[in-house]
């Protein structure tokens, strides 16, 4: 069964009506030996559910990029809340801001989405005018508070919170920046899945520093830095993951278990273990830098499509954007 309630509260500055339910769980035990559970979380309300991150209290936010909303899922209860973004909204990623509320790459409007976390009211922010379409991916925050973001569509942005001020900067090589990540030190990296390329952001001036992987036309799509600043990338076309250590300027790059993969997504735990997800396998992907050996999570339905991941501590999530349902995989420790 279905319980439905309805509350209001303000989106963009206006009455609107903010959908609670209680959704399905299926829950999964972990086969003896294993240290994991992997538990999945029906959210029909949220359609084509997305990038997700932690929202600081122990639910989750996600993108639903189909049906132009934010959802607001806790696990403990199987709830979800859902803010509709505005017309025409198609939301693709999200970052917890320093300031609490969710930030959001709003494609369909094409601009910056905030999300209060108390009082949900969103505020949307346009690209300038000669900057439509700029196919909006990936937002992080850099240790100044200053949002960067990417745009498929061959841009980088720079958003200053305090004074609304936006900055965009045009990509080396066009076309194909997409996921991006900073770094303990501070540093703010994206990759360019159309460009082959990752490159490190002069913060300050905006200018760009593009390194190559050393697989040719491999597709870079996502990045993530772990706890060593080295940057770990997804690479589409390659099947590969790898990682660059920028101190030393370096690189190792490992494949995929299976045949023809498409490494999509990275994430990056705080215990330095890597997730990636497998379009070709339909599955999350576990790498252990330390033993180089992987573990594989095939979702148990068709066409998962895991676009990207986060997670805290003991927990990885993604969004199946192709089932709408949530993920989580816990890892045990040992007693």
């Amino acid at each position: 069964m279905l319980r439905r309630s309805f509350l209001k509260f303000g989106i963009a500055g206006l009455a609107a009506p903010n959908l609670i339910l209680r959704s399905a769980e299926a829950t999964g035990q972990p086969q003896p030996g294993s240290p994991f559970i992997v538990t999945y979380f029906e959210v029909p309300e949220i359609k084509g559910s997305r990038d997700v991150t932690d929202a600081g209290d122990g639910t989750i936010w996600v993108c639903g990029q189909r049906n132009g909303v934010l959802g607001r899922f806790d696990p403990r209860t199987s709830q979800t809340r859902v803010i509709p973004l505005g017309d025409g909204a198609a939301p693709h990623g999200v970052v917890r801001g320093p300031d609490g509320a969710a930030w959001v790459t709003e494609g369909g409007q094409n601009a910056i989405a905030r999300i209060d976390d108390k009082t949900h009211k969103v505020d949307l922010f346009k690209l300038p005018a000669g900057r439509e379409r700029a196919n909006l991916n990936t937002p992080v925050f850099d240790k100044a508070g200053m949002l960067w973001f990417s745009g498929q569509n061959g841009i980088v942005g720079r958003f200053d919170p305090k004074s609304s001020k936006m900055d965009i900067f045009d990509a080396p090589r066009g076309a194909g920046p997409y996921g991006m990540t900073r770094t303990p030190s501070g540093e703010i990296w994206f990759a360019s899945l159309a460009g082959n390329y990752i490159a490190r952001i002069n913060t300050q001036s905006g200018s760009f520093t593009v390194v190559d992987p050393p697989t040719e036309g491999q597709g870079a799509r996502r990045v993530w830095s772990d706890s060593k600043n080295r940057i770990w990338v997804s690479e589409w076309n390659s099947g590969q993951v790898s990682a660059y250590d920028t101190e030393s300027g370096s690189w190792k790059g490992w494949k995929l278990p299976g045949h023809k993969p498409r490494t999509y997504s990275v994430y990056v735990d705080d215990a330095d273990k890597v997730w990636l997800t497998d379009f070709a396998l339909n599955s999350i992907v576990r790498f252990d830098p330390l033993t180089e050996e992987f573990n594989s999570f095939p979702s148990d339905k068709p066409g998962a499509n895991v676009r990207q991941m986060d997670g805290r501590s003991g927990e990885a999530w993604g969004g199946e954007s192709g089932t709408n349902r949530l993920v989580r995989i816990q890892t045990v420790k040992p007693a």
